[in-house]
C-alpha cells in the first residue's frame, strides 16, 4: 500500500469486511433486518454470486483484477461455494468449486441445475458438474466454452452475467469493448463502437474497425448490448444494444427486461429495456460518441444517452454519477406483499443498493428510486463496534461497495460486497486483502427455510416454479418442458394462484407444452391484466413463430403496453403484411408515449418510408403545419427523405412551439438523403438564434459522413460558416505537473480544513469540471467523485490527477502541421477531428493540418500545486468537496 495512506486504508490493509464495516452502518427499510451472511476468509473479492435449490451461494472471485493484480494467483480465480449448514442465519462452512486458470476476475455466474455458467471474455464457459459432488474434476465433469469472441479480458466492460428468463432462453450482457462471435446456429455477429482501443487496458481487438457491420441476422448492433439464446448456444438474438457498459440485466415472469447502465459523467441509468431497442451511448453509425455529438446546452443526461433523437429508447431512471453493478427482480419470498415486484440495483458507487417498484405506465414503466439498503455514516457513529477508531468512522462507509445481488432460495435478498475504498474507472482495488463479504437482508426475527427439491420428480419441479429464485424456476420449468403434454394439467393449476407472477410463469410453460398447453396459454390473450396479455403474447410467439396472427389479434388492444409488444414484433414482418397492423396502432397511439412512438418506429425497421405512407394516408396532411401531434411525433421518429421539406417548413414556422420546431430540425439531421442536408444549408441563413446555430451544428457534424454527397464543403465556405484553410487552431497544452514540494497526503489530512474557504478556493477548479451545478463539463464531475470516494482517494485526485485517470477521460496529444500542440479528449476522428480542451475549448481542427494524433500518457487536468494551491488551502478544498 502506498506510504501515505491514512488510518482508514491501514485497517483496509490488515482486517477483515466483517471488522471494518459495522452492521450498524447499513440501513434498511424499517420491516427488515440485515446481517452478515458471510466474510472473508470464506471468499474474497466478489464480482457476482448465485444461489442453487438448496439456499447455498455461490461467489465469482476477482482476486486478479486490474494490471497490478493481474495474473498474481497462479491457479487463477476461483469459484466457491458457500452455504450455512445449521440454518442458524450465518454462513459456516465453504469449498471451492473451480480454480481455473483461464479465469481472471470473471464478471458473472449463473448456477443452473448442475451446470455453472461463468462469464470471462473473450469466453462464457459451461462447467457441468455431472456427479453433482460441487467440485470440478475433470476426469469426469465437463466444462465448454459455448462462446467465444468478446473483447476485453480482465475489463469492466467485458462480458458480464448470464441469468434465465421465463422463456427457458439464457439473456446474456456485454460492455461496449466489442465483440464478434458465431453462435452454435453458425450466425456471427459483429458488434463493434467508437471505443478506442490505444486507451483499453485488455482489448484484443479494436472495435472500431467493424463498427457499424451487418451482423448475420441482418442488422447493425453498436456497443454494450444484452443478447439471449437458447441454453445450446443456438439462435441468439440481440434483444437491446447502444448501452455503455450494463453490468447486468433481470427478467421478471412477464418477460420484462430491466437493466442498469453506468458511465463516468453523471448519468448513470436504471431501465426498461424495450426489445431491440437501442439506447442511444454511440452514433447510429458506430463511428462517434455521445460528446462529439452533444448539440449545444444539451444536458450530460439528454446528450449521452440521446433523448432528443429519433431511434433511442427512453432512458429510465439518469440519476447521475455511479457505479451500477448487480441487478435483481424480487416476486415473491420472505419480504412479504409490499415488496412482490422490487427491482434492486446495486450502487458500488454510492454505496448502496437501490430500490424500484415499476409500474405500467403507459407504454413504458414508471420507476422511482428509493434507498433499500444504504450505508449510513451516521450510525457508525454511535457504534460501539469500534471502540476507540473514530477517526475513520466517517469513511466507514465508502468501504461498502455492493457488487451483486440475487433473491436466495430462502426467499431472502443476498448482496455481495466487494468492500474497497475505490470504484470507478481506476480498474484497480486498494485492499490488499481482497476482502469482501454477503449481507442478507430479510424480515425482522427471520428463521431461513429452503425447501427441499428433487428435481427429477414432477411434483418438485412444479414447486420449483413457486420458488423465489429465478434460476431455481428456470431448472424445474427445464425438466417441465421436456416432459411435455402430461403435465399441462399441474402447470395449469398455477393460473388460479393469486399472484400475478407465478401466473406469468405457468404461461410460458403452457405455450411450450403441445396443443393443449398452447390452448390455454391463448385464454390469457383477454385476461383482464395487460402484463398478463403481454407475457401470453410474448410466450406464444415465441413458440409457435407466428407474430402476424397474434398481432392482428391484439393489434387494436386497449393497453398501451400490449401495443408495444404488436409493434416491435412487426420489425423483420414484410412491408406487405405488417403496414395494415402498424397503421392500425399508429392511429391509436400517444403523442406523448415515447415507448409507444419508439415500438412503432422498431416496428416499421427497414420500412420505414412505406409505414410512413400508409400512416401519412389515415392521419396526414399536406400542410405539415396542421399535423397532429401524433402524426408529427411518428414523422420524426420515421423521417423519410420525402419529408424533408415538410419538416424545414416546420422549422421555419414562427407559429410553433420552439420545441416542435427544433424536434423538426432534428428530424432533418437523421434523414442521410441530400435534400436534408441542403434544406438545413438553408436553415443556417433563414433562421434566427437559437436554430441559426443549431443548423450549423447539424452542418458541421454530417457534412463528411452521411451528408458527404450533398456537396456541403462550397456551399459552406460561400456562406462563410466553415472554411478549413482558414480555421484558426489554438495551441491548447497542459503542462507535466513538476516534482511536488508539497507534504504528505496523510500529513494534509491532519489539516483542520474549512469548508467555507474550501467553496471559494475551489472555483479554480471551475474551468475544467462540474462541481454542483457550475463549471464546464470537461473533466470527471467532481461532485459525483467526492461523493464516491473516501477522502484519501479524493486528496490524491486533487494532488496527482495522474496517478487514476478515469475511464473515459483519457486524453489524446495533436500536434499541427504548423508546431501548435493541442491536449484534449478527443470526440471524434473523422474531418476535422474534433477536440475538447481546459476550460471546455473546443475545437475543429481540419485533418489536413494534423501532423500526429497519439495518446497522452498523462492527465489532462493541472495539479491542485499547478494551480496554486499550497496544503491549507488543499485541506480546505477538500473539506468543501466532502460536504457536498
Amino acid at each position: 500500500m502506498p506510504r501515505f495512506l491514512t488510518l482508514a486504508l491501514l485497517l483496509v490493509a490488515s482486517l477483515r469486511a466483517a471488522d471494518v464495516v459495522p452492521l450498524t452502518i447499513l440501513k434498511v427499510p424499517d420491516d427488515l433486518d440485515v446481517t452478515r451472511w458471510a466474510a472473508s476468509p470464506m471468499l474474497h473479492n466478489p464480482t457476482s454470486i448465485d444461489t442453487d435449490k438448496d439456499g447455498r451461494i455461490w461467489v465469482a472471485e476477482g482476486v486478479d483484477y486490474g494490471a497490478k493484480h493481474y495474473q498474481t494467483q497462479p491457479g487463477g480465480d476461483r469459484i466457491v461455494v458457500i452455504e450455512d449448514t445449521d440454518g442458524d442465519g450465518t454462513a459456516d462452512a465453504v469449498s471451492t468449486f473451480v480454480q481455473d486458470p483461464a479465469l481472471r476476475a470473471p464478471l458473472g455466474i449463473a448456477v443452473i441445475d448442475n451446470q455453472v455458467v461463468v462469464s470471462m471474455a473473450p469466453n462464457l464457459i459451461v462447467y457441468t458438474d455431472v456427479n453433482r459432488d460441487r467440485k470440478f474434476d475433470v476426469e469426469v465433469d465437463r466444462r465448454e466454452v459455448l462462446l467465444t469472441g468478446f473483447n476485453g479480458h480482465n475489463h469492466d466492460h467485458g462480458l458480464h452475467s448470464l441469468t434465465v428468463g421465463p422463456d427457458g432462453l439464457w439473456y446474456w450482457s456485454m460492455g461496449n469493448c466489442g465483440a464478434v462471435f458465431t453462435d452454435k446456429s453458425g450466425r456471427t455477429f459483429r458488434i463493434g463502437s467508437p471505443y478506442d482501443i490505444r486507451y483499453g487496458m485488455t482489448l484484443d481487438m479494436d472495435p472500431r474497425d467493424f463498427s457499424g457491420q451487418r451482423s448475420d441476422d441482418g442488422h447493425v448492433y453498436l456497443g454494450g448490448f444484452a443478447a439471449r439464446m437458447r441454453p445450446d448456444g443456438s439462435r441468439v438474438q440481440i434483444i437491446a444494444h447502444n448501452f455503455r457498459n450494463s453490468y447486468e440485466h433481470t427478467v421478471t415472469s412477464f418477460g420484462d427486461v430491466f437493466q442498469n447502465d453506468n458511465d463516468d459523467p453523471p448519468a448513470c441509468r436504471t431501465s426498461y429495456v424495450m426489445m431491440h431497442g437501442n439506447a442511444g451511448y454511440a452514433s447510429f453509425d458506430g463511428k462517434r460518441t455521445w460528446q462529439a455529438d452533444r448539440r449545444p446546452g444539451q444536458p450530460v443526461p439528454v446528450a449521452e444517452w440521446r433523448q432528443d433523437d429519433p431511434g433511442t429508447m427512453p432512458a429510465g431512471d439518469v440519476y447521475g454519477g455511479g457505479a451500477p453493478t448487480g441487478i435483481a427482480f424480487y416476486e415473491n419470498g420472505a419480504l412479504g406483499g409490499k415488496y412482490e415486484g422490487l427491482l434492486l440495483s446495486c450502487e458500488a458507487g454510492r454505496n448502496e443498493v437501490f430500490g424500484y417498484l415499476p409500474k405500467p405506465d403507459g407504454a413504458g414503466f414508471k420507476i422511482e428510486r428509493f434507498d433499500f439498503l444504504a450505508s449510513n455514516p451516521d450510525a457508525a457513529l454511535n457504534s460501539s463496534d469500534f471502540g476507540s477508531k473514530k477517526e475513520v468512522r466517517m469513511e466507514e462507509k465508502f468501504l461498502f461497495r455492493p457488487s451483486d445481488v440475487v433473491v436466495g432460495a430462502d426467499g431472502a435478498i443476498y448482496v455481495s460486497d466487494w468492500f474497497d475504498p475505490v470504484v470507478g474507472g481506476g480498474h484497480k482495488y486498494l485492499d490488499e486483502t481482497a476482502s469482501g463479504a454477503i449481507y442478507r437482508i430479510a424480515p425482522k426475527g427471520f428463521k431461513p427455510s429452503v425447501p427441499k427439491l428433487d428435481l427429477d420428480q414432477a411434483a418438485d419441479q412444479i414447486a420449483a416454479l413457486r420458488s423465489p429464485a429465478i434460476h431455481v424456476r428456470a431448472a424445474g420449468a427445464a425438466r417441465l418442458r421436456k416432459t411435455g403434454g402430461s403435465v399441462v394439467q399441474a402447470v395449469a393449476e398455477l393460473l388460479n394462484d393469486k399472484s400475478d407472477f407465478i401466473r406469468a410463469r405457468a404461461v410460458w410453460l403452457l405455450a411450450a407444452l403441445g396443443e393443449a398447453g398452447r390452448a390455454q396459454a391463448v385464454s390469457l390473450l383477454a385476461d383482464k391484466n395487460p402484463q398478463l396479455r403481454v407475457t401470453a403474447f410474448r410466450a406464444l410467439m415465441q413458440e409457435t413463430g407466428d407474430a402476424l396472427k397474434l398481432a392482428q389479434r391484439l393489434a387494436g388492444d386497449a393497453s398501451p403496453a400490449v401495443r408495444r409488444e404488436v409493434a416491435i414484433s412487426m420489425r423483420d414482418v414484410p412491408i406487405e403484411k405488417a403496414r395494415d397492423i402498424l397503421v392500425t396502432l399508429a392511429q391509436a397511439c400517444d403523442a406523448r408515449d415515447r415507448t409507444e412512438i419508439e415500438a412503432i418506429g422498431i416496428g416499421s425497421t427497414g420500412k420505414e418510408a412505406q409505414v410512413f405512407d400508409a400512416i401519412a394516408a389515415k392521419m396526414g396532411n399536406e400542410d405539415s403545419l396542421k399535423w397532429s401531434p401524433a402524426f408529427a411525433r411518428l414523422a420524426w421518429r420515421l423521417h423519410p427523405a420525402k419529408v424533408a421539406p415538410a419538416m424545414k417548413a416546420r422549422v421555419l414556422a414562427d407559429s410553433l412551439t420552439m420545441e416542435d420546431r427544433r424536434a423538426a430540425l432534428v428530424a432533418l439531421g437523421y434523414i442521410t438523403a441530400d435534400e436534408a442536408a441542403l434544406a438545413t444549408a438553408d436553415l443556417a441563413t433563414q433562421t434566427a438564434e437559437p436554430l441559426k446555430s443549431e443548423a450549423v451544428w447539424w452542418l458541421l457534424n454530417r457534412k463528411d459522413d452521411q451528408w458527404k454527397t450533398a456537396g456541403l464543403a462550397d456551399r459552406l465556405k460561400r456562406d462563410g460558416i466553415y472554411d478549413p484553410a482558414k480555421v484558426q487552431i489554438v495551441a491548447a497544452a497542459v503542462p507535466p505537473a513538476p516534482p511536488s514540494k508539497l507534504p504528505s497526503i496523510a500529513d494534509i489530512l491532519k489539516l483542520p480544513g474549512d469548508a467555507k474557504r474550501g467553496l471559494q478556493t475551489a472555483a479554480v477548479c471551475l474551468m475544467c469540471h462540474r462541481i454542483k451545478d457550475q463549471g464546464v463539463d470537461y473533466g470527471p464531475d467532481i461532485t459525483a467523485y467526492a461523493r464516491m470516494q473516501p477522502a484519501e482517494v479524493v486528496l490524491r485526485a486533487l494532488i496527482d490527477p495522474s496517478s487514476d485517470i478515469s475511464h473515459g477521460f483519457e486524453g489524446a496529444e495533436i500536434l499541427t502541421q504548423d508546431g501548435k500542440t493541442i491536449h484534449g479528449l478527443l470526440l471524434s476522428q473523422s474531418d476535422p477531428v474534433i477536440v475538447r480542451s481546459q476550460g471546455g475549448i473546443t475545437q475543429m481542427v481540419p485533418a489536413s493540418q494534423i501532423q500526429s494524433n497519439k495518446p497522452l500518457r498523462r492527465s489532462l487536468m493541472l495539479s491542485a500545486e499547478q494551480l496554486g494551491l499550497g496544503p491549507q488551502q488543499i485541506a480546505d478544498v477538500l473539506a468543501y468537496l466532502k460536504s457536498l
